[in-house]
């Protein structure tokens, strides 16, 4: 009898980031730049990529695919929140929620897998450069890169199938800027420990497993790179990694001190404060740490700009 004096949510209340109004005008402008420059950075990425024969390589097409799930991760959360400074309330419906989460997980799990990927491509080209060719084929390009964008799809629905089989019926406020899982599982009023838990440790392994191809991969990298006789080789070497390196160290470092490390150890404003990094500010940063800090990508946007100030 007790359930029938519930009333089930049919839609949920985001807090956002602060209540305060001179802060959302403020974050408002800031996070908008941001996003504008996120779309426009990555959609050059892309476009570069497609126009410069000189980049139509293993690394760049998943340096590409990299920028396409940028634009996803950041799409799936910032638009709503961006939306949500201009309101006193923002609200989204259960359905909704549920597909921000599940969209959110795809991108982020596939980068996971891409980063992994990329790592393997660099280890194959300066550890077996005589076998690159056939390692790293076409078709096992498009192997690795299904197995990302597959692997993205399995782990979200694992997160919505929980999520789908949970009663939401008391709260229906999300302390959070975007429907995470944590924050909504904790507003259920029913709790089914194997399928809150599944989602984290598949989610968890994942993490795991793709830091543990990146790590093996430059273990592999540094033990070559120190037993080259040039100089200029292990410079060169290391000059290629260096972009890659910076970007898994950016991405995993944040997602690591939200999903892995316990919550006890820090307050919501400090989850909160991370989960922009990751979601909204690193997908912004890899377009710039990739063409500021790679020859190549340097060299191939001289070449456009420099073709396209010939044409016109």
């Amino acid at each position: 009898m007790e359930t029938e004096n519930h009333t089930m949510v049919t839609e949920f209340i985001i807090l956002g980031l602060t209540e305060d109004s001179t802060l959302c005008t403020i974050f408002f402008v800031v996070f908008l730049g941001i996003y504008v420059a996120t779309l426009l950075g990555n959609v050059s990425i892309i476009m570069l990529i497609h126009r410069s024969p000189q980049l139509h390589t293993p690394m760049y097409l998943f340096l590409s695919h990299l920028a396409f799930v940028d634009i996803g991760y950041s799409t799936s959360v910032t638009p709503i929140m961006i939306v949500g400074f201009l309101r006193e309330r923002t609200t989204i419906p259960v359905a909704g929620c549920i597909a921000q989460l599940g969209s959110d997980v795809i991108f982020g799990t596939a980068e996971c897998f891409l980063l992994a990927a990329m790592a393997y491509d660099r280890y194959v080209a300066i550890c077996s450069p005589l076998l690159y060719s056939t390692h790293m084929s076409s078709r096992v390009c498009i192997i690795l890169l299904a197995a990302s964008y597959l692997g993205g799809c399995v782990n979200a629905s694992s997160f919505t199938g929980c999520l789908l089989g949970l009663t939401f019926c008391g709260p229906n406020k999300i302390n959070h800027f975007f429907c995470d899982f944590p924050p909504l599982v904790k507003l259920s009023c029913t709790h089914i420990y194997v399928a809150e838990t599944s989602p984290a440790i598949l989610a968890g392994s994942i993490i795991v497993i793709t830091l543990f191809i990146i790590a093996i991969s430059y273990l592999y990298i540094l033990h070559s790179v120190l037993n080259m006789r040039s100089p200029e080789g292990r410079h060169k070497a290391f000059s290629t990694c260096t972009s890659h390196l910076s970007a898994v160290t950016l991405f995993y470092g944040t997602v690591t001190f939200v999903y892995v490390i316990p919550k006890s150890d820090y307050s919501s404003d400090h989850i909160k404060v991370v989960s922009v990094f990751y979601t909204v500010v690193i997908p912004m940063l890899n377009p710039l740490i990739y063409s500021l800090r790679n020859k190549e990508v340097k060299e191939a946007t001289r070449k456009l700009m420099a073709r396209r100030h010939w044409l016109f």
